[in-house]
């Protein structure tokens, strides 16, 4: 059996895993939790019980994400890169022809520029200084309209006429929803005017970057279909479904990397080998050189 290579995504909010097998992928998730070394390890048994893989099979891990640099795995090689580079890696593996990413997820939100020919980051720009245009915004907003946030995107499509939500930072947002809700205005309204103010502020992200189609959507809220509806509109750029849950573009790069350390390592020793049997190779002759020197004299 092959070497197979693991990817930990340790966001913010939820925790993801990717094992490669031979081209296969399995995945895992989970809430990250307080204790980011024991949510890493549980993800990890997962992973080799859904594969059928032995830990000894690992060749390679790289975590990324908030947690990365907080785990460990013994007899593992491991390595961490930011979730920026991860992204971008992923995406790319899925789809080739990516050029421009958008990631929000639970505490920040990202605009990627993405080199096709290498699937490396070209550009990028991030909010993470405010809650507004991420999934905690929106899970704020939903819990002061009254639903649950898994709802809102779904609810935001049966909109009539989308509400006037003008606030950028999120508690006056919240306090301009509240007020809408006591206008009678319908929770659909409400929700998808709430994601075209996201879809605005992620579109002034964008434009530091330059949006170039195609464009993938990544991070916990690319499962929202109210917020991929209300990127669409803003942006006006063609945005292309993953063979994969988006959820899952970090911890694929993570483990696309991964594999690329293996390899580099590996190639790194067989350079290595080759030194030093030539070392040995040269030292020998001269030894006999030396012998047959002396052995003149």
């Amino acid at each position: 059996m092959g070497k197979k290579y693991l990817g930990l995504d340790m966001g913010s909010r939820t925790a993801k895993g990717v094992l490669l097998v031979d081209g296969e992928i399995f995945t895992a998730i989970r809430p990250t939790g307080f204790q980011m070394q024991r949510t890493g390890d549980e993800l990890f048994t997962e992973l080799l019980a859904k594969s059928g893989v032995h830990r000894s099979d690992i060749a390679y891990l790289v975590g990324t994400g908030y947690g990365r640099i907080t785990l460990k795995f013994d007899g593992i090689p491991y390595g961490d890169v930011t979730e920026i580079s991860c992204h971008a890696k992923g995406a790319h593996h899925l789809h080739p022809n990516v050029r421009t990413i958008v990631d929000i997820g639970g505490q920040d939100s990202k605009a990627i520029k993405v080199d096709p020919k290498t699937g490396k980051v070209a550009g990028f720009a991030l909010n993470d200084k405010c809650a507004a245009g991420t999934g905690k915004f929106l899970e704020m907003i939903a819990a002061s309209i009254g639903l649950p946030v898994e709802e809102l995107g779904d609810i935001s499509l049966d909109a009539k006429q989308p509400s006037r939500v003008t606030s950028q930072c999120v508690v006056f947002a919240e306090s301009e929803v509240i007020s809408l809700k006591a206008q009678d205005e319908s929770q659909a309204d409400i929700a998808a005017g709430v994601h075209l103010s996201v879809a605005r502020r992620v579109s002034n992200l964008l434009s530091r970057v330059g949006i170039e189609s195609d464009v993938v959507f990544t991070g916990g809220v690319s499962k929202n279909k109210g917020m991929r509806r209300a990127l669409e509109e803003t942006t006006k750029a063609h945005f292309v479904d993953l063979s994969l849950d988006a959820q899952y573009a970090g911890a694929l790069g993570a483990a696309v990397y991964a594999s690329e350390f293996a390899q580099t390592n590996s190639t790194k020793e067989k350079r290595k080998h080759r030194e030093r049997s030539r070392f040995t190779s040269l030292r020998n002759d001269i030894g006999s050189a030396l012998e047959v020197a002396n052995a003149a004299k």
